[in-house]
């Protein structure tokens, strides 16, 4: 195990390098696209857990505008997401700049997805086992159903991961993460929105 995740990070490091050149072009009329569209900052940031649950600062492109109500609070995240968001998160372009979180070591190209800081103290021993590696742009989880499915069946997926994790487990993840995201398949729950805050399972 010790030397497979020595190779997944040789792996990460290399890929990461090649793509933050190879997509610079693109990352700048992302840029200029969420600029124009959405206003400043282009960028999301915001503290994540990573490995063994240590804080990292995930960066994404902006999907919602900053809309407020007349008392000052951020609108619902329904009203914020504009059709331009909407695009970004169902094409993946959005998530683009994780490329940086995994070039830094924070991030994997695989694994399970980095969720809210507040969910920490909701999981059962079993979900936390998810944070003993690094974090994935995608995952398990994402290509078997993403936001269409629960919770426990996500954790239960990233739980799977973490126990048979492989270079070849990984190719395959990031050769159907690339069918997926062209078909732009699971990115809404049944509802038509992404998946409702995490609460706690039953234990």
């Amino acid at each position: 195990m010790i030397y497979r995740r020595w190779f997944k990070r040789l792996f990460d490091l290399v890929l990461a390098s090649v793509l933050l050149i190879l997509l610079t072009p693109v990352y700048a009329i992302v840029a200029v696209l969420v600029r124009t569209k959405l206003g400043s900052p282009v960028l999301f940031q915001q503290p994540r857990p990573g490995k063994d649950g240590v804080a990292f600062k995930l960066i994404k492109f902006r999907t919602m505008t900053d809309a407020r109500a007349e008392t000052g609070e951020l609108l619902p995240d329904s009203v914020r997401l504009t059709a331009f968001g909407r695009l970004l998160r169902s094409t993946s372009l959005d998530e683009l700049p994780e490329i940086w979180n995994v070039f830094k070591g924070e991030m994997s190209f695989v694994g399970p997805r980095p969720l809210l800081m507040q969910y920490l103290p909701l999981y059962s021993p079993e979900q936390a086992r998810r944070h003993d590696v690094r974090p994935g742009i995608t995952g398990w989880a994402q290509i078997n159903g993403r936001n269409t499915i629960s919770w426990e069946q996500k954790f239960a997926h990233d739980v799977w991961y973490v126990e048979n994790l492989s270079l070849w487990l990984d190719l395959k993840i990031m050769v159907l993460t690339v069918l997926k995201t062209v078909r732009r398949e699971g990115v809404n729950a049944a509802d038509g929105q992404t998946m409702k805050p995490f609460t706690g399972s039953e234990h």
